[in-house]
């Protein structure tokens, strides 16, 4: 799992071809393409205080973007890491993952799956 803060995801951007754009314009890539292509979808999913989901998986990996509030994410084998509004999050293929919101407050976010997803049993409350 790799997690990019929003100050940093603006930084060392890859400029774009000049023969594309009016302007200057630069990149960072935050999921890779893979391939062979897999079913592709994007959603915008809020927790309310507390809620999260269960563990689970994606095929081709996940992106996550933090719109709203701050939550969690954990990747299986790791320790429950803090995310907040600007934060974007990349799962590998078939990574073994949770996020949620914390207890105070909601979390929103735009995710990108690739693949089918895989549900698992339900995961732990994170310390706060």
């Amino acid at each position: 799992m790799t997690i990019v803060r929003g100050a940093q995801a603006l930084r060392d951007l890859k400029p774009m071809e000049a023969a594309h754009f009016t302007g200057k314009a630069g990149a960072r890539e935050l999921l890779p393409a893979r391939k062979p292509a897999l079913p592709t979808s994007a959603l915008v999913v809020r927790f309310e205080p507390g809620a999260r989901n269960y563990w689970h998986s994606h095929e081709g990996g996940q992106l996550l973007y933090v719109i709203e509030g701050a939550g969690w994410v954990q990747a299986r084998g790791s320790g429950a890491q803090r995310i907040r509004v600007g934060d974007a999050v990349a799962t590998e293929p078939n990574e073994e993952h949770w996020h949620g919101a914390g207890r105070s407050g909601p979390l929103a976010h735009i995710v990108v799956n690739v693949g089918e997803t895989r549900w698992l049993e339900e995961s732990p409350a994170p310390d706060e």
